[in-house]
């Protein structure tokens, strides 16, 4: 006893075409969007640039902020002063004062 009904008309060649192209597109989809996230993922990893091993500050001062360069970094302090080293010798190349009204 076949319950399968006996005028069933074959799928049309265009229709499973389509389908298998949907589904090869779907699979495209997912695999780039994985990729494009596993790439993000390595490049951000890459492109942190290390921290100093050491910040020797003038006496008296305390750092509040700190930001970096390729070649220089930044230690902003509690006397509102802006520090800027050189990342290779740790040298103070320049005091910012900053003027708040």
């Amino acid at each position: 006893m076949d319950n399968a009904p006996q005028d069933q008309v074959p799928e049309p060649a265009n229709l499973r075409f389509l389908r298998r192209l949907v589904t090869v597109l779907t699979a495209t989809m997912i695999g780039g969007v994985i990729l494009i996230v596993a790439l993000i993922v390595i490049r951000y990893n890459q492109s942190a640039t290390p921290l100093p091993d050491l910040i020797t500050l003038p006496d008296g001062t305390t750092a509040t902020a700190f930001t970096q360069a390729r070649n220089w970094y930044a230690v902003v302090t509690e006397e509102d002063q802006i520090l800027i080293f050189a990342r290779d010798t740790g040298r103070l190349l320049q005091t910012i004062k900053i003027e708040t009204d």
